[in-house]
């Protein structure tokens, strides 16, 4: 739950920082700071203060919401005239649209990359076992807290440069910029998982990737049917309502067809 907290927070810290005269990269690596403190601080709460994971997300988000409004002075700030991670002279030149399309793909790809990099040293394959597996992981002496501390550390730093990326590229900083993200995040994993089945783990931080542009794909489909935008949220709980009962579908279909197969083999008998 922090996610709603952190990608506004993010794209506080990158408006606000431009606004001030700090360069839009550096603003963009501050969002990511910030980022990771909050997911340090829900880390901290679930460790060490025997918060429940899930209570300690919704206290950090709900603190996230005074700390960007303490951070921008105001509901939002707008970066107009102001020069943006956006502003190169090769992004201009790109024809309307593909600038954040590029820039996009060129963060994914990085990011993606640096995450299996770091997935097959002795540290992230011990962050691995952890998700996997946290008894198991501590009777080889893997201290669990510090590895569910850095996840959360990583994960909402990752959000918070997300948030800095989107609000430079609309432009201007919005309090109400983090609601429906956590739908959003759940639809792109699921669709991944669903769409491209059984993966190594590698191999599925590519397709949650892939997933996020398909779901984006989804609803522009659905848009273009006649919906109205401030029915995204809606749509989006539905696609991910959808996408959560297609597994047990499938297997209800699979299990039905074997039924039936075995029915006819045994009329044929």
């Amino acid at each position: 739950m922090t996610v709603e907290g952190t990608f506004p927070l993010g794209a506080a810290t990158a408006v606000t920082a431009i606004s001030h005269g700090i360069s839009p990269l550096l603003a963009t690596v501050l969002a990511f700071i910030t980022g990771a403190l909050a997911g340090l601080i829900t880390g901290l709460l679930y460790t060490k203060g025997k918060i429940p994971i899930l209570l300690a997300g919704i206290l950090v988000m709900t603190a996230c919401l005074s700390v960007n409004l303490r951070i921008m002075g105001g509901a939002n700030v707008s970066l107009l005239g102001k020069k943006t991670v956006f502003s190169s002279h090769f992004l201009q030149s790109l024809p309307k649209y593909f600038d954040s399309v590029f820039v996009g793909l060129l963060m994914i790809i990085i990011v993606t990359a640096l995450l299996i990099l770091f997935l097959q040293t002795n540290l992230g394959q011990a962050f691995i076992v952890t998700g996997d597996n946290p008894v198991m992981a501590r009777s080889f002496g893997i201290n669990t807290d510090n590895m569910t501390i850095m996840g959360l550390m990583l994960s909402n730093g990752l959000i918070g440069l997300g948030g800095a990326l989107i609000s430079q590229n609309n432009g201007y900083a919005d309090i109400n910029m983090g609601i429906g993200i956590i739908v959003i995040a759940l639809a792109s994993i699921i669709i991944g998982e669903v769409v491209f089945g059984e993966l190594t783990l590698n191999e599925r931080l590519v397709a949650v990737a892939l997933g996020s542009i398909l779901y984006r794909f989804v609803l522009l489909i659905v848009l273009q049917l006649g919906f109205s935008t401030n029915d995204l949220n809606l749509l989006s709980a539905i696609i991910l309502a959808i996408c959560l009962m297609l597994p047990n579908l499938s297997k209800s279909l699979k299990l039905n067809h074997v039924i039936a197969k075995g029915v006819n083999i045994d009329e044929t008998k």
